[in-house]
């Protein structure tokens, strides 16, 4: 299974898909990007007149690349019309702000993935490199 059959494959749909292109998936690790466009709804009120992207909003971008595209990916022998990848827990350290029109890419590496739960390391690095947040998420695949 390629990206494009992975991206085409995620249960999201604008205004809540969070991911653009997908850079590199294996049995071990995805890499992704989004960029935050200054329309999204959302920043008409966080916060007034300094809009920055909302930490849920974050933690769901790095679920969308880091927890579902690779729970897809592992899946691919299996029917995807019968499996769901649900998030159960997410830790996420938030240590800069995300801006209106900033691109973002997020890195996941597996911890494990056994008895239907993946639990994968996440962080979100902006066009600078530096990493805006970090953390793990752990996802359930419900039949």
């Amino acid at each position: 299974m390629d990206a494009k059959q992975i991206l085409s494959n995620l249960p999201y749909c604008p205004p809540f898909l969070f991911v653009d292109e997908l850079l590199h998936i294996d049995e071990n690790s995805a890499i992704g990007t989004y960029t935050f466009k200054p329309t999204l709804d959302f920043y008409k009120g966080h916060f007034k007149n300094n809009p920055i992207t909302p930490g849920v909003i974050l933690t769901e971008t790095m679920a969308q690349i880091g927890l579902v595209c690779l729970g897809i990916y592992l899946l691919r022998d299996e029917p995807l019309n019968h499996n769901q990848i649900v998030m159960t827990s997410a830790a996420i350290d938030f240590l800069k702000p995300v801006l209106p029109g900033e691109k973002v890419t997020v890195i996941s590496e597996k911890v494990y993935f056994r008895f239907n739960k993946l639990k994968c390391l996440v962080k979100m690095q902006n066009s600078k490199q530096e990493i805006v947040c970090a953390g793990t998420i752990s996802g359930i695949i419900k039949s």
